[in-house]
């Protein structure tokens, strides 16, 4: 089997799980014995494209010129059966999926956001959730708040670019859900139950986990949406070094946060940018993972990694938390409050909890089954 993988990388100094979990399943892939076969433009490349390019760039989200004609010429020379899409925005947009039918070439896509109907895809604004936009034949209220990047002017044409391709969308041959949230979203979008398939992400095997360590880790881009800032303040309300060492590792606008809360106490510890060794690393030494989402996220790696290095978790229950943590961890509503609550327990009861989050990683999100659920659906479409 032969499959063209489509990805916009998102720019090197904002990391993406998204980049990581495409780059894992193209090696995913690949062992399993499948030609895959990229193509990708990455958001680095922006400020050395040619002038013309440049000047069309605002266009992009709607039609990208050049990466559909270098995507028809990719798929007569390679003849692929399936063009699986993750990102095309802003140098693919989403007439690659126009491009493949042309060429006769089934289409999956990965939901990884909501941007399908939300122009910056969080269903997420000022603080707090928003689906304004849900339901509308034109996205009129992402314009208003200046919802993508924090202009008017972006947002127009983000706005423009879900409606125009609301067709296209829809025209997609089957939809990964990652979890059942999304596969929920995509109903409401119009798209039947029979072109959705639920599948989740998976990451490679850490291998035996270490003995627990102490404390809660929370890793993650330290921006509104991710609840650090609930997590920060239900940490104070505790007596210093009562539940151990609160390590925060990520980078983003919240970083004042994570640094003043490091400055004011000996038990949390802000570790600034860290990749995914040194992620795995601090797992090793925490005893809960913690993922506070304040919004509805689609899939956290950071709770897969956890699971697979047996690692309880501590999340809300928004998005798509409660079908990774299953009975391998607890889930509160997305207050300092309600986090304040679970902290105690969560530390106390971590050992008993470290053994069903490692058999949950291996039942449901090891690369050896969802390669395989990956692989049928791939099929299901030749």
């Amino acid at each position: 089997m032969k499959v063209v993988v489509a990805h916009n990388r998102y720019r090197s100094d904002a990391p993406s799980g998204e980049n990581i979990i495409v780059d894992l399943e193209i090696d995913q892939l690949r062992a399993a014995g499948v030609t895959v076969v990229p193509f990708q433009r990455s958001s680095d490349d922006i400020p050395s494209l040619p002038a013309v390019q440049k000047a069309l760039l605002p266009l992009a989200p709607i039609w990208s010129p050049a990466a559909t004609r270098a995507l028809a010429e990719l798929l007569r020379r390679e003849r692929p059966d399936v063009l699986h899409l993750h990102n095309p925005y802003p140098l693919l947009s989403p007439a690659v999926v126009r491009t493949a039918h042309r060429a006769g070439v089934p289409v999956v896509q990965t939901v990884h956001n909501y941007r399908q109907v939300c122009a910056p895809g969080l269903f997420f604004r000022d603080g707090h959730i928003c689906t304004d936009c849900r339901g509308r034949a034109f996205a009129l209220p992402a314009i208003q708040h200046k919802c993508y990047r924090g202009s008017a002017a972006q947002s127009a044409i983000m706005a423009t670019t879900l409606a125009v391709h609301r067709g296209t969308w829809k025209s997609v041959d089957r939809y990964i859900a990652l979890t059942g949230h999304i596969a929920e979203h995509l109903r409401t979008f119009g798209i039947p139950d029979e072109r959705i398939a639920i599948k989740p992400n998976a990451v490679e095997d850490p291998g035996p986990p270490a003995p627990l360590g102490e404390g809660v880790l929370f890793a993650g881009r330290l921006s509104p949406e991710k609840g650090l800032a609930n997590l920060v303040d239900a940490w104070r309300r505790h007596p210093e070094g009562s539940l151990g060492t609160l390590r925060i590792a990520g980078d983003g606008e919240l970083r004042p946060v994570a640094e003043a809360a490091a400055a004011a106490r000996t038990d949390v510890e802000y570790l600034g940018p860290t990749d995914r060794s040194g992620v795995r690393e601090l797992m090793r030494r925490s005893a809960v993972v913690s993922v506070p989402s304040t919004w509805f996220e689609p899939l956290s790696t950071v709770i897969i990694e956890a699971l697979a290095n047996g690692r309880p978790v501590l999340s809300t229950t928004l998005g798509g938390s409660p079908y990774l943590v299953g009975e391998a961890g607890w889930l509160v509503e997305p207050t300092a409050d309600a986090l304040a609550a679970a902290l105690p327990e969560a530390v106390k009861a971590a050992p008993d909890l470290a053994g069903p989050a490692r058999e949950r990683y291996l039942a449901n999100f090891h690369p050896d089954v969802v390669v395989r659920r990956l692989l049928e659906i791939y099929e299901s479409l030749r």
